[in-house]
């Protein structure tokens, strides 16, 4: 097809001088490309099976952002934030742009959004045809052909051969993640991760969105056939994508979403599922993806003769990862849009065993846990972790808020208040004692739970409240025995517990410290303090 000239000048404009300009290409032909350029290979019933080792995360210690006086004062600086200057972001970007001269460039035109009225249109320029693929998946698509009005908001510039260099470039590694505000530009090189493309753009709209008014969150949400809207909260891990994919409602999204005066919509047009140890009886509706043409799979092995995937292999990584078209999944909502969320739920892996498995929250603990964004490392998943280390991610998404994040958490209480939400913190990790000792909450158990949640039945139960935390844990829950709803119970001993208890609790007031000066007393106070756990 010929490229639209405004294309073309706005590639001569970021100093791009490829062979050949690939635009706005399809499903089959990417499958096509990817498979002659050796990218990838090809699973039984139809995924596309890539590689990104060494990077098969993302890089958090290598993304910069150029600190200049538009967006000095907004940005929540620091390790997270970690400032560039423009001079250097300029000079990465002749370095790449000189990698790039020749080569075969990909280019698809797309939005970060459903909603109409919020959506920012992107360009994602990739060298790899998978990556212009993963980008087709992960992102809304135009309705038909590009309209000649499109013009992007925001572009990526992804060129992950290209290698930094730290001495020349200002870079931590060989890997690169540049953004720029006030040029609407990012830079990707040194990593083949297809993840850093979309939260890339994530952190943007986490910059751009408050300032309209809309909170950005690192969450799912579904919906039911009464319209009503739930969200989950939840890093990594947690079931954020396990749990909103449930065949008696309608899917949203799985990871990005915000939250306006209209109501909640999907920043994504796709959904980036773990896929470790995924089986058809598990999570039978992301199983499903994993035999679609369109999918790629990342990281995941494949039997050389019958090339079917082992979902239990992390010969490469754990983080095993399946992009795919949200229309991919059988129950969706169409436009991408649901209404004010009814419930919020906040999801975390409690490896010691001592958070309840469900437990109601007032709006002041709403925004004590969604400040804290507690969940957990456990042996074997980090070099050096040898015991359950807990770990705080503030507002569910550190590594994506830009803004400081009382800037989100003042967001989320206004909406919680205007909008009259119940809200909730669901322990998807360990009972019975601590990792190594327990076991994590039944599956089921934790369904039928949110199933009670969804469907009002806990709105009428009684609860007992939590000494230690202060949780609000109903006295019982429709298919779930009763003693595995206090989690003291569930151990074998109860002094082991109440020690873990204020190891936790302790953890949780000294991470709040950081915030204790920025929010009222209801909110200091709506979770442990040091004065509680030590007295």
């Amino acid at each position: 097809m010929s490229i639209p000239s405004r294309v073309t000048s706005h590639l001569h404009s970021l100093q791009l001088a490829p062979a050949t300009i690939h635009y706005d290409l399809r499903r089959p032909r990417l499958y096509e490309e990817a498979l002659d350029r050796n990218e990838g290979q090809l699973a039984a019933n139809g995924p596309l099976v890539t590689r990104t080792a060494p990077y098969t995360g993302r890089s958090p210690k290598d993304r910069f952002i150029v600190r200049d006086a538009s967006v000095a004062d907004q940005i929540n600086w620091g390790d997270v934030n970690q400032p560039t200057d423009r001079s250097t972001f300029n000079h990465l970007h002749e370095r790449m742009a000189e990698h790039a001269e020749g080569r075969d460039l990909f280019v698809q035109d797309l939005y970060a959004g459903w909603d109409e009225s919020y959506r920012l249109p992107v360009r994602i320029i990739t060298e790899k045809a998978w990556h212009s693929l993963f980008a087709r998946n992960m992102f809304v698509r135009p309705d038909g052909p590009v309209p000649d009005s499109f013009e992007p908001g925001f572009t990526v510039v992804d060129l992950c051969e290209f290698e930094a260099d730290p001495e020349r470039d200002g870079t931590n590694s060989e890997a690169a993640v540049f953004v720029d505000m006030g040029q609407n530009l990012i830079l990707i090189g040194g990593t083949h991760y297809g993840g850093e493309i979309k939260k890339s753009i994530f952190s943007v709209l986490n910059y751009l969105l408050p300032d309209e008014g809309v909170l950005p969150m690192h969450c799912s949400a579904n919906e039911g056939e009464d319209g009503g809207t739930a969200v989950f909260f939840g890093l990594s891990g947690t079931g954020k994508t396990t749990l909103s994919a449930d065949a008696s409602r309608s899917l949203i999204g799985d990871d990005e979403h915000g939250w306006s005066d209209r109501g909640v919509y999907n920043f994504e047009g796709g959904c980036y599922a773990k896929m470790i140890d995924i089986t058809p009886e598990s999570e039978p509706e992301i199983y499903g993806t994993t035999e679609e043409f369109g999918t790629i799979l990342e990281n995941v092995i494949v039997d050389p003769d019958t090339r079917e995937p082992d979902f239990s292999d992390d010969t490469i990584t754990q983080n095993t990862r399946g992009s795919y078209p949200l229309s991919t999944l059988p129950h969706t909502a169409e436009d991408g849009q649901g209404n004010h969320p009814d419930h919020i739920l906040f999801l975390t892996y409690d490896a010691f065993g001592v958070l309840p498995p469900v437990s109601e929250l007032t709006p002041a603990q709403a925004r004590y846990h969604f400040l804290s964004g507690y969940t957990a490392k456990v042996a074997g998943t980090e070099a050096g972790v040898s015991e359950p280390r807990a770990t705080f991610s503030t507002c569910f998404g550190e590594p994506f808020m830009v803004r400081d994040p009382s800037v989100y958490a003042e967001l989320l209480g206004e909406k919680i208040r205007r909008h009259d939400v119940d809200c909730w913190l669901v322990n998807t990790g360990m009972t019975g004692g601590p990792y190594g000792v327990g076991h994590r909450v039944e599956l089921d158990h934790t369904r039928a739970m949110v199933n009670a949640i969804l469907d009002g039945t806990l709105a009428d139960v009684s609860s007992t409240p939590d000494p230690m935390f202060g949780l609000s844990i109903p006295e019982r829950v429709p298919g779930v025995p009763d003693s595995v709803l206090t989690p003291r119970q569930t151990w074998d001993d109860p002094q082991a517990y109440d020690r873990r208890a204020r190891e936790l609790a302790e953890a949780f007031a000294d991470n709040f410290e950081t915030y204790a000066g920025r929010v009222s007393e209801a909110v200091r106070t709506a979770g442990p303090s040091l004065e509680t756990v030590h007295g």
